[in-house]
Order: C-alpha cells, then sequence, then structure tokens
C-alpha cells in the first residue's frame, strides 16, 4: 500500500504541474493515458476524455464506474504560491487543483489498479473525464455511449470522504424586463429597471413549498444585473441572470414553468440538461460507506453526476469548501486515507446487475 501511495502523490504532482484549464486538458489527459499504459493497460480517449476498462471484462456482471475530472479553473488572483508548483508544506500538498479534484482522480485510479487485477463480483470502469468545470460538451457525458451498461458510479468530487446521496441540480434564466425609453427629467417611459426589481423582489421571496429531506429547498439567486446607456434616459430594458439550485422534488422543467408564470420580464433557460441526482440509502453502495462509519449528507454543488442517466454516489477526497479558492490544497492523509477508503468502499461489493 505504501508504493500505491507513492505512486499516487508523485502522480498527482505532475498533474499538478501541468496545466489542464477546462477546455485545454490535453497534456493531462496524455499524462493519464500514459501512466495507465505504463501499468499494463489499454486506455482509450476520446478528445481529452481517458478511460480504461477491466482486462477480464464480463458481461454477465454488474459495472462500477469510477469517474472525477482532470481539468481545473482558472487560478484567481489571490493566490500567494505558484499555482503550477506542487509544494508540500506542514502536510499540506498545495497547488491548482490538488482538492478539486486532482485528489479524487487519483485515488480512484489508484483504487481502479489494485483491484482490477482481484477477483470481484462486478466490473470495473474508470474514466478522467474533461470539461467538467465549464459544462462543456466535451465532458464525460460525450463518452459515456462507450462505455455500456452502467450500473452504479462514483464521481470523485471533495466530500471528505463521506457520502453525499443527493446533489442539486442546476437551472440558469436569461431574463429581460422590457419598458420604453423617456428622458430622465420628465415623467415619460417605463422604466425596466423597475419592473425587473418587482421579478428580482419575487425570486427573492418565492419559497419552492415540496422541500427535499436531504437537500433542503430549491434555491434561486439573482447573480447578474446590466440596464442603462446613460444617466438620463430612462432604460427600455433591464437584463439580469438567475441562479436556480434545483432539488429531487421537482425536475428543472417543472421549475421553469412555476417561475415563468410569475414573471413580467421574458425567462429564456439556457438548459434543462444540468438535473438534480441522488441514490437511494438502501442502495447496497451506500450500505457500505454507513458500515464503514461514514455520514451521509446533501451537496449543494453540481457536479459530472448531472449528466450521468444512471445511479451515483458523490465521494471524493478533499473539502468542497477548499475548491475555487486561491492557495488550494489537499492533506497527505487525505489522499492516503482516500485510497483505502475507495478501496474498502468497493473490495466484493455485491451488486444486482
Amino acid at each position: 500500500m505504501n508504493n500505491l501511495y507513492t505512486e499516487t502523490l508523485n502522480l498527482l504532482q505532475t498533474l499538478i504541474a501541468t496545466p489542464s484549464l477546462s477546455g485545454e486538458e490535453d497534456q493531462t489527459a496524455t499524462l493519464l493515458a500514459d501512466f495507465i499504459r505504463q501499468k499494463g493497460h489499454t486506455p482509450q480517449r476520446k478528445d481529452n476524455n481517458v478511460w480504461v476498462k477491466s482486462r477480464n471484462f464480463d458481461t454477465k456482471k454488474p459495472t462500477i464506474l469510477l469517474n472525477s475530472h482532470h481539468d481545473t479553473v482558472k487560478p484567481n488572483v489571490s493566490w500567494t504560491k505558484n499555482p503550477y508548483q506542487p509544494t508540500i508544506e506542514d502536510g499540506k500538498l498545495f497547488g491548482l487543483g490538488s482538492n478539486d479534484a486532482g485528489a479524487s482522480l487519483v485515488c480512484l485510479l489508484a483504487a481502479f489498479l489494485h483491484l482490477e487485477p482481484t477477483e470481484q463480483p462486478y466490473n470495473l470502469v474508470y474514466v478522467a473525464s474533461a470539461e467538467e468545470e465549464n459544462s462543456g460538451h466535451k465532458n464525460v457525458a460525450s463518452v459515456l455511449g462507450e462505455l455500456g451498461e452502467i450500473a452504479v458510479g462514483i464521481v470523485g468530487e471533495p466530500t471528505q470522504m463521506q457520502a453525499a446521496i443527493a446533489e442539486k441540480g442546476l437551472l440558469v434564466l436569461d431574463c429581460t424586463a422590457y419598458g420604453k425609453a423617456g428622458h430622465a427629467a420628465r415623467n415619460e417611459g417605463v422604466n425596466a429597471i423597475y419592473k425587473a426589481l418587482q421579478d428580482i423582489q419575487w425570486l427573492q421571496n418565492y419559497e419552492f413549498p415540496k422541500i427535499s429531506e436531504v437537500l433542503g429547498k430549491v434555491k434561486m439567486t439573482v447573480t447578474q444585473i446590466e440596464a442603462g446607456s446613460q444617466h438620463n434616459v430612462v432604460p427600455d430594458r433591464c437584463k439580469f441572470v438567475v441562479d436556480i439550485r434545483v432539488t429531487e422534488c421537482y425536475t428543472n422543467e417543472e421549475v421553469f414553468e412555476i417561475v415563468q408564470k410569475n414573471l413580467q420580464s421574458e425567462a429564456v433557460p439556457r438548459s434543462f440538461r444540468l438535473n438534480s441526482s441522488g441514490i437511494s440509502l438502501s442502495h447496497p453502495l451506500v450500505q457500505r460507506c454507513l458500515s464503514l462509519g461514514m455520514s451521509y449528507y446533501g451537496s449543494p454543488t453540481l457536479s459530472d453526476q448531472a449528466v450521468m442517466p444512471f445511479t451515483t454516489l458523490k465521494l471524493g477526497v478533499g473539502d468542497s469548501a477548499r475548491s475555487h479558492t486561491a492557495d488550494e490544497f489537499v492533506y497527505l492523509h487525505e489522499i492516503e486515507q482516500g485510497i483505502q477508503r475507495y478501496i474498502e468502499v468497493l473490495d466484493g461489493l455485491v451488486l444486482e446487475k
């Protein structure tokens, strides 16, 4: 196990040192494919998604997907360290993507390499995916058709190795309130900002009646607003953006229908594809996690679970609170624990096909 940890840590350091912004992950995709090949496996690749299946793949067995992403966000201006220089200090590994989601990415690969040669009641397929951070169309969804039927997936995102049994979906609306231009000095025109404010107040105060036991309430937040051309002209339009985090109690289409009925403004959804996802507490994968002393919760953040049309569990190394922050880091002991925990969760797990 010590050798597995050392190899895993070295791989993560190499990944950190290799820039992999969303849509620009070519180098890390090559790096991962080469590493898998060196381990005696034959990786597959489409765009910047890399995957590998169990060598003794048996179609009579159910298949477990192990997935995490190797792309990162752009480093923000508050970094005090070089984001592309992996640095170990005080038991922490600093570097862009170390926590989100490099640690989960390499620990899942370590678990795959450890378990794949052993006799298990399932097949394994490991996918290192691209374009998660920008919800791009060359992300994991673009390769799911190559993988065959998946019984259940583990999505590696920082959850402190606790079981995130549900996550909120995302619906983004581009809204426009329309008025009529006029001179600000006279009582003329219809101010589009005032019309937008009425809608924004409704969005702020409205509460959807169905509340999830795990995820809580649907949350709506106005995050951007734009209006006006100059100080003395009554604006004839006001644009604003609404970020809606949807629970499993509603589909994105149902939420949009409710919002649309209550707004004066025109509302245009960017996509309906990022729905909420979840897994039953009675599922064997969740039961194995609970038997190992893990807790469970609902995650407010979005992941590639949203584009997977099968049962998934979010479970990963690190802490979501560190994601997208300056001087991002993961504890070394979290990496070591992550490898061990993934193996404990998976080893001998029995699923129904």
